[in-house]
């Protein structure tokens, strides 16, 4: 597999010629049943973790039960996840390819595109702890993952998706140019391990969209703390998926956007 980072040759302050590392970004194809479905630019590493994580987040699965195999084929062009899936997700891949044809252009458009949206996340029943989550585990989680972050510290160029207990102690933390690909690496990595996703949080260096937070929801994760602003859809589909959600968590500060006022802060 290709390696994340790359060293190139650069001039440092226009003089001094040196190297220095750069994250890879390359196209990875996700074919299910030999149906291609997207193309992606992601950092070539945990790809199978990637495509499941991909497919559950998008409702193309209905669970880890479904993917019976994935596979990669890599060429100059870029790298190939073929996915095995059972018949029912290769029906609902089909029945979104149609829903695509004939649409032009780029970005949201036609009533076709805003129908597939899925604006209407499924009600989570959070864990005791999560309506308590206070500012200082949500920091505390932050800190902690800069210390799992070895792409970025190489290139300063990666999202990072983190997993914390309700404590604010980083179990795992999973790396991408893209910050919903990073995501989706991280849910793939706890479902190919079997894990549940009621007992922690997840915590992304990066903004909260509406794409993290109904991807978060769709599979059952019930808080979500972000570096930098929500956007207010993303605010609306947690409110409506009953899904705690901070953003601006730095190290003076946490602002809780959605899932009932916290006791500290």
């Amino acid at each position: 597999m290709t390696d994340p980072t790359r060293a190139v040759p650069v001039l440092r302050n226009g003089t001094l010629a040196e190297t220095d590392s750069v994250a890879v970004e390359t196209p990875v194809a996700l074919v299910f049943n030999g149906i291609s479905h997207a193309v992606m630019m992601a950092t070539p590493a945990d790809l199978e973790a990637f495509a499941l994580g991909f497919a559950l987040s998008e409702g193309l699965l209905a669970s880890r039960a479904e993917c019976y195999g994935i596979d990669m084929v890599e060429s100059d062009a870029g790298i190939e996840v073929q996915i095995e899936v059972a018949a029912a997700a290769e029906m609902r891949l089909k029945d979104q390819r149609r829903s695509l044809a004939g649409r032009t252009g780029c970005g949201l458009c036609g009533i076709d595109s805003l129908t597939r949206l899925d604006l209407a996340p499924e009600r989570l029943a959070p864990p005791a702890w999560a309506a308590t989550l206070s500012p200082v585990v949500v920091q505390r989680a932050l800190a902690g993952m800069g210390s799992h972050q070895p792409i970025n510290a190489a290139t300063g160029a990666c999202h990072a998706a983190g997993w914390s207990d309700p404590d604010g102690v980083i179990a795992d933390v999973a790396e991408d140019v893209g910050r919903h690909n990073a995501l989706d690496k991280l849910l793939g990595r706890r479902a190919q391990a079997g894990l549940s996703n009621a007992d922690g949080f997840v915590v992304m260096s990066s903004r909260a969209s509406y794409e993290l937070v109904r991807k978060c929801a769709r599979l059952g994760v019930p808080a979500l703390a972000t570096i930098s602003a929500p956007t207010s859809l993303a605010i609306d589909i947690a409110a409506q998926a009953g899904l705690v959600l901070y953003g601006f968590v730095r190290s003076n500060q946490a602002v809780r956007y959605a899932g009932g006022p916290s006791g500290e802060g």
